[in-house]
C-alpha cells in the first residue's frame, strides 16, 4: 500500500495561538510561500494564511509536523484565496 503524504497533511489539525500580539504559533502549516520582516504567507490545511506585522522572525518551522512559530509585533492575521482559486475580473463579471 502506498502512503499518501498529501492526504495525511489534509487531515492534520489547524490551530492558531497568539500570545500578547508578540508570539504566534500555527499548526496545520503545509508550506511557507514567502516571508520577510513585515509579512509571512503560508499555506495551511484551511487555506492561505497571511500574518502581517513588524520585526517578524520565524523562530521555528517544521513542515514535517506542520508547525510554525513567529515572534514580533503581529498586526493582522487574514485568510486569503489561493492564487489558483482567484478568478479574473472578467470571469466574475460575465458569469
Amino acid at each position: 500500500m502506498v502512503y499518501d503524504e498529501k492526504k495525511a497533511r489534509l487531515e492534520s489539525a489547524h490551530h492558531i495561538i497568539l500570545e500578547g500580539r508578540e508570539k504566534l504559533s500555527v499548526t496545520g502549516v503545509e508550506e511557507v510561500e514567502s516571508f520577510d520582516d513585515t509579512i509571512i504567507v503560508m499555506d495551511t490545511t484551511k487555506g492561505v494564511l497571511v500574518a502581517r506585522g513588524q520585526d517578524l522572525h520565524i523562530t521555528r518551522l517544521s513542515l514535517d509536523v506542520g508547525e510554525l512559530c513567529v515572534e514580533g509585533m503581529i498586526e493582522s492575521l487574514t485568510y486569503e484565496q489561493a492564487a489558483s482559486e482567484r478568478k479574473s475580473l472578467f470571469s466574475r463579471l460575465f458569469r
